[in-house]
């Protein structure tokens, strides 16, 4: 039996790396799709693990021939789902969990209209601003980037299937938990 694709998107700094984790660990029979970037890794990210870290002519010619589900270019780097692993997930009937942009969900939704499309959010656009800016990873600058970003992405929220809040991580894992067993995710 072919295994479902579940994407979760929203804003930047939602915490959606951490809820994936979290199901991933509770839901032995999901798999995360792991995204290639074109932009340097962060402070304790594996290649292969975290992201796949290719140059920007490896990223373009996966563009060229079609071998990308979904990609966006954000603060001058390209980010995108490869589609092999994907698929071949799908096919040997493991769960396919994306965590990635909203505009990279709604393109995903275009070229698997099953897929089960789910907007995670902050309580606040203060709350938001506070997790990016205590994240670290970005500069003042990008964390203002991010913000206007995430403005657009809640406008896009009523394109999902399911709106969920991030209050507390244990939560809303267990929501989405529940709503993949409803619509009957293996």
């Amino acid at each position: 039996m072919r295994g479902k694709l579940i994407v979760i998107a929203g804003p930047s700094g939602v915490g959606k790396g951490t809820v994936v984790r979290e199901i991933i660990r509770l839901k032995k029979n999901c798999r995360v799709s792991i995204s290639a970037t074109t932009r340097k890794p962060r402070t304790g990210e594996v290649n292969g693990e975290h992201y796949y870290f290719i140059t920007r002519q490896e990223f373009e010619d996966k563009i060229r021939n079609k071998k990308m589900l979904e990609y966006e270019q954000y603060n001058g780097n390209y980010y995108g789902t490869p589609y092999e692993y994907t698929e071949q997930n799908l096919k040997a009937g493991f769960n396919v969990i994306l965590e990635i942009d909203v505009k990279g969900a709604l393109n995903v939704k275009k070229m698997y209209p099953q897929a089960l499309l789910i907007f995670l959010k902050s309580p606040s656009f203060a709350e938001l601003k506070k997790r990016l800016i205590c994240r670290g990873t970005e500069k003042p600058e990008e964390v203002e980037q991010r913000m206007q970003v995430a403005h657009w992405e809640m406008a896009q929220a009523e394109k999902f299937d399911v709106l969920l809040t991030n209050n507390d991580v244990s939560l809303v894992t267990e929501e989405i938990i529940g709503i993949i067993d409803k619509f009957n995710v293996k």
